[in-house]
């Protein structure tokens, strides 16, 4: 696939963020039921020139969330000035290379009500495999980012640095799933996955991308009108699919890089609350989503 060649960055500029919250009683419906929404993917991963079969799992659900501290607030209702709901994303691969295993979670903390917290407030992400693991993680205060780095890697080591606030790649996921129409479209200043960027080592940085939002009757994602959100990279192109209507399930994605494509695809979807659910009684819903037992 052929990518954009941006010649004249300058020209491009950032998106202001709308303001503008999520419709009310349908998101309610959907999301205060006090259950999780977890989906589980086939994977397909690029990784040292190849493609690695794996599973993917993406888990959705709202919670309140510290504003100070950027953790989630055990009980609710207390000091509520500091307190704002979020819809968190848990976003975990695992997939084998050769010998030796990867596990990735990414974890992202975008608030319900944009048009009063219109940033994702934390997104946080881990690697392990058989060389070592690394922690990175991105706060949002005093109206930029700060974006540490810990890394057995001796050319990323340990490191802090901060960065403009526009869009974070990683919170485009909830941004669908809240309001697909909040997604910022045109050309755009955006911070790349954190789980490409591990898997990449490029430096940290804010990019240019071209956004784009597609409507499709019916296609290979889905035998019902469904949506696309693609972001357009000079070296890289990542491609969310989606359900037209809410709640915005997602039914899959592409990442197209170094001459691969990586892609997930929808397995099953169920609403359950998992946080209770750590009983050997429990194990058969791992069957249900397509993981196995382990």
């Amino acid at each position: 696939m052929r990518y954009l060649n941006f010649l004249l960055p300058l020209l491009f500029l950032p998106l202001l963020r709308a303001g503008a919250q999520p419709s009310g009683e349908a998101f309610g419906t959907y999301w205060y039921r006090g259950l999780a929404e977890i989906n589980s993917y086939q994977l397909h991963q690029s990784r040292y020139g190849e493609i690695h079969e794996g599973t993917a799992v993406l888990i959705f659900v709202t919670e309140p969330f510290s504003l100070s501290n950027h953790v989630k607030k055990e009980q609710a209702g207390q000091e509520e000035n500091d307190q704002v709901t979020v819809l968190k994303l848990n976003f975990t691969k695992n997939f084998i290379t050769g010998i030796y295993p990867y596990s990735m979670m990414m974890s992202s903390f975008v608030p319900v009500s944009y048009d009063t917290y219109p940033d994702v407030l934390k997104v946080s992400a881990t690697s392990q495999e058989w060389c070592g693991h690394t922690f990175t993680q991105i706060n949002l205060g005093n109206g930029s980012y700060t974006f540490r780095e810990f890394s057995y890697f001796e050319h990323e080591g340990d490191r802090t640095l901060s960065f403009e606030n526009f869009w974070l790649e990683d919170e485009l996921w909830q941004r669908i799933r809240i309001d697909p129409a909040s997604l910022p479209t045109g050309a755009i200043r955006v911070f790349p996955g954190l789980l490409y960027h591990r898997l990449s080592h490029e430096n940290p940085e804010m990019k240019t991308a071209v956004a784009t939002l597609r409507s499709y009757a019916k296609g290979s994602y889905s035998p019902i009108p469904y949506q696309s959100y693609t972001l357009s990279y000079a070296n890289r192109r990542l491609v969310i699919y989606f359900e037209r209507e809410a709640p915005y399930r997602i039914l899959g994605w592409e990442e197209e890089y170094e001459g691969k494509t990586t892609w997930g695809k929808l397995v099953q979807s169920i609403n359950e609350p998992y946080w209770h659910q750590h009983h050997n009684e429990h194990r058969a819903l791992r069957e249900t989503l397509g993981l196995g037992f382990n």
